[in-house]
């Protein structure tokens, strides 16, 4: 706030019991001076904030649950930012626990708001997890993790917390030796009973041999992402710094139609001494729509059920062509819909869903919503017979696409990727250690089919990371075009980065990209066999290639 008159300051102590209503009220006097410079100041201690006492408001949020899995996406909220300029919450130590299924923090509408110095944790978090400490023929003995909640009815096992409760569900097992996790069969998948035989060691009884090792930690969850650890939405000028996230509850932190965000030494990993070993439902960082400069820097992301980071756009099926100037275009994919997508002014692209390829710019002159799914769109010009006549369209707003700097960051623990990230705008990805990450550490898609995440990159750099016995391929830039008409992605440079690798494994595969440059880098590859360099980079559809400088050596890996 460098320029600005002193802030005010309003301090928050720790309150006995429920202090979500003493937030509340605090956030409420911040609002009151208009914009003034307000630091809301905690202290060391728990602040505990209930479910039962959030503030309700219904809120659509990209890549969350569908209208099956929650026909109710109100969202139960924390702490509440709405409609506020120049504001500064400073934990100062805090550590705020989480009680029930909720959203711990909203930033909506509000421009130039810090969050720092605090950390999140769960009472409940709603992923349980249990260690087997023992074997049989049909059975296993699990100790649950403290923290974890569980009820045992009629020999069916049960996880619960403050309003929810689940059996089943979906299930990762993490290895300690390696420190990786997998997605596998839930152990709760063909119990036939279970028997309490201490307080948190419990059997269960198979009716087969159920194939689980003493040692393996297994993180279990329901799949409905029905509440977001934090929601920043429609805001500008926003930073997250030197926050401890060690639960991550239902989803990630989402930026959404939102401009220049910092996330600056996140912490999002199990809390040290837990005992556990997840952090998140799902996703930790998730960008939708958003646009001006994303910075990720100097963080540390462990534990997670989905990617750590993706970055992307939507592509709106275009239904009707209602007029020459009208389109109806729709939400395609069940997790992502009811929420504004297009504003006035904002420039479009029609995209050829097989080819990827733009058909047509336009702009944007007035947007009515429909409903949930569809939108009408008036635009600036008519729509092109060769837009009219393809067999699958869908739109971009190209307006809504951000810079992207992530810089110095650490993945690890993570069953899927590691980084997703498609936007036109520059795009700075290096000095990141990934380790074991068991699909790509870094995926450039794009795609108008599947999850309808868009758009094609122009200028792409990855340089000087080190990814250590990462999936194959360990750099994909793979849109989901079914037919080549020209090149889907444009200018990637890989470069000085370092791969350990299996023989056999590709560092890098890349089709449907021009102007492509993978130079400088160094493989360390486990096995025998050929260590050319050239084995380990696969291209197809790709114009403009160069591929030089690089070595390979052998790894210590076997």
């Amino acid at each position: 706030m460098t320029g600005m008159a002193a802030p005010v300051v309003l301090d928050v102590p720790v309150p006995e019991g429920d202090a979500t209503p003493v937030l509340r009220r605090t956030i409420e006097q911040a609002s009151s001076y208009k914009g003034r410079a307000v630091l809301i100041r905690l202290q060391q201690g728990d602040y505990h904030i209930y479910r039962t006492s959030s503030s309700p408001c219904l809120y659509y949020i990209s890549n969350t649950a569908s209208a099956e899995e929650n026909p109710d996406p109100t969202k139960h909220i924390g702490i509440w930012l709405k409609d506020m300029k120049n504001i500064t919450v400073d934990g100062g130590g805090a550590r705020f626990v989480t009680h029930g299924e909720m959203t711990p923090f909203v930033i909506d509408g509000c421009e130039n708001v810090t969050m720092k110095n605090f950390s999140l944790v769960a009472a409940d978090p709603s992923v349980p997890e249990m260690t087997v400490v023992s074997t049989d023929v049909n059975s296993i003995t699990a100790r649950v993790t403290a923290g974890s909640n569980y009820e045992i009815e009629d020999g069916t096992f049960y996880w619960k917390g403050e309003g929810w409760r689940f059996g089943g569900g979906i299930a990762q097992v993490f290895y300690p030796q390696t420190n990786v996790t997998n997605r596998c069969e839930s152990p709760l998948a063909g119990v036939t009973k279970a028997i309490e035989l201490d307080e948190g060691l419990v059997r269960f009884n198979y009716d087969r041999a159920p194939g689980f090792k003493t040692g393996e930690v297994y993180q279990m969850r329901h799949s409905f992402r029905t509440e977001a650890c934090g929601f920043i939405h429609q805001s500008k000028d926003v930073k997250l710094e030197n926050i401890k996230f060690h639960f991550l509850g239902n989803f990630g932190i989402v930026g959404q139609y939102s401009e220049n965000l910092i996330y600056e030494k996140l912490y999002c990993a199990p809390e040290w001494g837990s005992g556990r070993t997840c952090a998140g439902f799902a996703d930790f960082v998730q960008m939708s729509g958003c646009k001006g400069k994303i910075h990720i820097l100097d963080s540390y992301f462990e534990g997670a059920h989905d990617d750590p980071i993706n970055i992307h756009g939507t592509h709106l099926k275009v239904m009707e062509y209602v007029s020459d100037r009208q389109v109806k275009v729709r939400f395609m994919h069940g997790q992502s819909y009811g929420f504004e997508a297009f504003y006035k002014g904002d420039e479009v692209e029609f995209v050829d869903a097989h080819s990827l390829r733009c058909l047509q710019p336009a702009c944007v002159k007035a947007v009515e919503r429909i409903d949930d799914y569809e939108i009408l769109l008036t635009l600036d010009r008519a729509v092109n017979d060769n837009v009219k006549t393809a067999e699958n369209v869908s739109v971009e707003n190209v307006t809504w696409t951000p810079e992207v700097e992530i810089r110095n960051n650490y993945f690890s623990r993570i069953p899927t990727r590691g980084i997703l990230v498609t936007t036109r705008r520059k795009v700075v990805i290096e000095d990141n250690v990934f380790y074991r990450i068991p699909m790509s550490g870094v995926l450039v898609s794009d795609d108008a089919r599947g999850w309808y995440e868009s758009g094609p990159v122009r200028d792409v750099t990855i340089r000087r990371n080190l990814f250590m016995e990462c999936g194959s391929p360990v750099i994909a830039v793979m849109p989901e075009n079914d037919r080549y008409e020209g090149a889907v992605h444009r200018n990637v440079r890989i470069e000085a980065n370092r791969f350990v690798i299996r023989q056999g494994s590709e560092a890098v595969s890349a089709r449907a990209t021009d102007g492509l440059i993978i130079r400088d880098n160094y493989i360390s590859v486990a096995g025998d066999g050929p260590v050319s360099p050239d084995a380990f980079f696969r291209t197809e559809d790709c114009k403009d290639v160069t591929i030089s400088g690089n070595r390979c050596g052998r790894s210590l890996l076997r």
